[in-house]
């Protein structure tokens, strides 16, 4: 099954945070979800400017790229060769595409991520918020695999020295409250596996396991 599906993208603004991936999966949703409809990629952090979908800095040009691309990116210019937050608002991109898909946080690609006071920056009328977590980071020194990684050791309530694991993310991702669903990536091996089980299985949201470099999925709850 597609992972647009299992982890049920509806029509509307869908907001992708938390740990490394994210702008993988936003690829990843888009090629699906285009079969079914017009999708619209954008960020309200900062992104790489794709080099495989047009990219629309103008509101007057969106429309019509929209009709004759089906999937498009929208963004504003920045430094470095990078798309900032689009000079409209997330309820005028909605109202130009079936799917819009927002990456609404910055990771460092670090598999772990716990916010600061002013993130993740997710639009007010997103349906789903999607938090991606990197199994590749378990059994890994705090200091070494998440992105602010002191918030993340205080929240876990582990030394930043100490290895990463799911417990500790469950207890990271429970005291932030962000997310109604999390995507697990890169689980890949049966410690993967077994380490994505024992971290959903400490949550009450859906979870859905896999690789999206294989583009195999599961659901765990």
């Amino acid at each position: 099954m597609q992972i647009s599906s299992l982890i049920n993208i509806e029509r509307g603004v869908t907001a992708l945070i938390g740990g490394g991936g994210k702008t993988t999966l936003m690829y990843t949703l888009a090629e699906e979800l285009k079969t079914q409809g017009s999708v619209l990629l954008c960020t309200s952090t900062h992104i790489l400017i794709p080099d495989h979908y047009p990219v629309i800095t103008s509101a007057n040009d969106l429309r019509s790229a929209v009709s004759k691309h089906g999937a498009v990116c929208m963004g504003t210019p920045a430094e470095n060769g990078k798309l900032t937050a689009p000079p409209i608002s997330f309820d005028e991109l909605a109202s130009f595409a079936d799917y819009v898909l927002v990456e609404a946080d910055g990771a460092k690609r670090l598999p772990l991520k716990a916010h600061a006071p002013y993130e993740p920056v997710i639009p007010d009328i997103a349906k789903r918020v999607v938090l991606v977590v990197g199994a590749d980071g378990f059994g890994r020194p705090v200091s070494e695999v998440c992105h602010r990684a002191e918030r993340w050791a205080e929240l876990a309530g582990v030394s930043i020295n100490s290895p990463a694991t799911p417990e500790s993310e469950a207890r990271v991702i429970i005291s932030e409250g962000f997310g109604n669903c999390i995507l697990i990536n890169k689980v890949e091996s049966a410690q993967a596996s077994a380490a994505a089980e024992e971290l959903a299985k400490r949550l009450a949201c859906p979870v859905v396991a896999g690789s999206l470099k294989k583009g195999v999925f599961t659901c765990l709850r």
